[in-house]
């Protein structure tokens, strides 16, 4: 069993081949591929934590598709003072699927 623990987004997800995971928004290369970095790889019985070897270690995803997140609405209110503030916002996410970990 190989799976890897990647960075995207400022987040870290533990990913294997043919996973499929929502990201913050990224742009893929012309072909629709993303490279993601390894944090820690385990290999079967082996984990690699080590920075030098992590660096050879490729994780690439393909991207599937652009969507937007849920609505989340931000209130903001004051009592008797008459201040209130509305705002929405949705994040913009990408869905990817990891291809291959070497």
């Amino acid at each position: 069993m190989v799976y890897a623990v990647v960075r995207a987004g400022g987040r870290q997800e533990k990913v294997e081949v043919g996973t499929i995971v929502t990201l913050d928004r990224i742009k893929g290369d012309k072909d629709g591929n993303i490279q993601l970095a390894a944090v820690l790889l385990v290999d079967g019985s082996t984990i690699t934590s080590d920075s030098a070897k992590l660096a050879k270690v490729k994780v690439t995803a393909e991207v599937l598709e652009d969507l937007r997140g849920p609505k989340i609405v931000i209130q903001k209110f004051k009592n008797k003072t008459g201040y209130k503030k509305r705002q929405g916002h949705r994040q913009e996410l990408t869905r990817v699927k990891v291809t291959t970990i070497k």
